[in-house]
């Protein structure tokens, strides 16, 4: 399942971030992949996937429980993007917490 997060059998939670970007970069790259490096050392982390076009951007974290998201939600390196976000990066961006009861892959 190349592309895919590997993720346990649910029950887990995804946090869905969809965006719409400012234009030009300004560090933006550097920071998505310090990110998604710094999530990967979280308590509770289970994988990313994102993809983006030239208006919208949807990132899908996975985590093991809540407690897990709250604690990434609070974590200083990450508030300091998520402010940069707000200031610099983002047009417009909107988060959605799911509970996934159900997955299924098929390689075609």
């Amino acid at each position: 399942m190349a592309g895919y997060a590997r993720t346990p059998n649910p029950p887990y939670y995804a946090c869905i971030f969809v965006s719409t970007r400012t234009e030009g970069d300004r560090g933006y790259g550097e920071m998505a992949d310090k990110m998604e490096e710094l999530a990967a050392k979280q308590p509770g982390y289970l994988g990313v996937e994102s993809a983006r076009d030239d208006s919208l951007g949807i990132t899908v974290s996975y985590w093991d429980s809540l407690e897990a998201i709250r604690l990434w939600k609070e974590n200083a390196a990450h508030q300091v993007a998520q402010e940069r976000g707000k200031n610099e990066w983002y047009n417009s961006f909107g988060l959605r917490i799911c509970k996934v009861e159900r997955d299924s892959f098929y390689t075609i």
